[in-house]
């Protein structure tokens, strides 16, 4: 079998080296738009859960990475100066390009045929091979030519938000929010390397308006976040990567294979990055899809509709949590009227997962803290 992937993220290179890894007389061609040692962002994190799930399927994959993750076990929000740490949401992070690099080497070492630099602009371009990956992308090439084939939507979140580096390590996970003249504004930030963390910066509207950031430069939008969080970061800079400020968009697919065309990680659908599993979500894709394959030797159709059959149920129960995760973001101005315990006990409990019992069992020194303050009334 004659296979194209379109898109060197980790979607994209982790399919390819599984399937080529284990089906080594297939041909395995990834295209990559971009150079090989170029990516867009800085960090990228995973839950615990998230790499137990992966460590089941590909434990290899885990310890290949492992070594490289940043890991802590708290997370801490930060309002009115205080911070709050909660206990027990253990998470860990590596960098996206080392991500990628290490991906790319496996990749090649299974010996998949990568073509980076490499534009595809039609899908006519590739119409030898018996199946197309389309690992590409919030852009994906392969479901903006066939989106009513694949039935997509495509809407947007209406805050504004804008990813940033910077050379401040932080010891957790940390969600610190700031009020100034401006407005209301959120920092979502984390050490991804010793000496490097992401710091994402988000806020409403009405604040960004007020702030101008429409008509600034990318070196005036930059100090301007730099002011806002001058007491998070400690005199260290923010570092711009291609950072715009975007609002994020929601992308599904009520379809997820068409013809010999199949969707992967971005291209199918997206994962608000406050709950850290647009990564998870990829990798777990290229899992099932090449599950779904072997299941279904020579039977194409069959093997697409396995894939999406299978996987289906376990990304709309993630992209759920996620939306609602994501309103709770689109209200934060609101939400900063809490005390700082409340704002905590709010941001924890978003998702809807998580109860009382949960917590206690999970987090029990934040449930200590915060119990003891409602029962004291501060």
């Amino acid at each position: 079998m004659r296979l194209a992937v379109i898109g060197g993220g980790p979607a994209g290179l982790y399919f390819s080296s599984l399937w080529k890894g284990r089906h080594s007389r297939d041909e395995v061609h990834l295209f990559e738009q971009n150079p090989a040692g170029a990516t867009w962002g800085f960090g990228v994190v995973f839950s615990d859960r998230a790499l137990e799930f992966l460590r089941e399927d590909d434990p290899e994959t885990v310890d290949l990475i492992s070594p490289r993750m940043q890991t802590w076990r708290d997370i801490t929000i930060v309002h009115r100066g205080e911070a709050i740490p909660i206990d027990g949401v253990g998470f860990s992070a590596i960098g996206r390009l080392e991500l990628l690099q290490l991906l790319q080497q496996r990749a090649r070492a299974a010996g998949v045929t990568c073509a980076f630099d490499k534009v595809v602009g039609s899908i006519d371009e590739l119409a030898s091979y018996d199946l197309i990956v389309a690992a590409d992308g919030v852009n994906s090439l392969v479901r903006r030519t066939f989106e009513t084939e694949f039935q997509s939507s495509l809407s947007h979140l209406a805050n504004k938000f804008i990813w940033y580096g910077t050379t401040k390590s932080f010891e957790t996970l940390t969600q610190t929010f700031a009020a100034c003249d401006l407005g209301t504004f959120n920092a979502h930030h984390y050490r991804y390397a010793p000496a490097m963390s992401t710091f994402i910066v988000e806020c409403d509207q009405v604040t960004w308006s007020r702030a101008g950031f429409a008509t600034k430069t990318e070196e005036e939008t930059r100090t301007l976040c730099e002011q806002v969080f001058a007491d998070t970061l400690q005199g260290h800079p923010l570092i711009s990567n291609r950072s715009t400020w975007r609002n994020f968009p929601w992308i599904w697919n009520e379809r997820w294979s068409y013809r010999n065309m199949v969707l992967l990680g971005d291209a199918l659908h997206t994962a608000h990055y406050s709950i850290g599993s647009g990564t998870r979500l990829a990798l777990e894709d290229a899992l099932a899809l090449a599950k779904a394959l072997e299941s279904e030797p020579g039977d194409l159709p069959a093997a697409l509709a396995r894939y999406e059959t299978a996987r289906r149920p376990i990304v709309e129960k993630l992209v759920k949590a996620s939306k609602t995760s994501a309103l709770w973001y689109e209200r934060f101005p609101e939400h900063m009227r809490l005390d700082p315990i409340d704002l905590a006990m709010s941001y924890i409990c978003r998702s809807g997962r998580i109860d009382d019992e949960r917590l206690r069992a999970m987090a029990p020194r934040f449930m200590h803290l915060y119990e003891s303050r409602r029962s004291n009334g501060s």
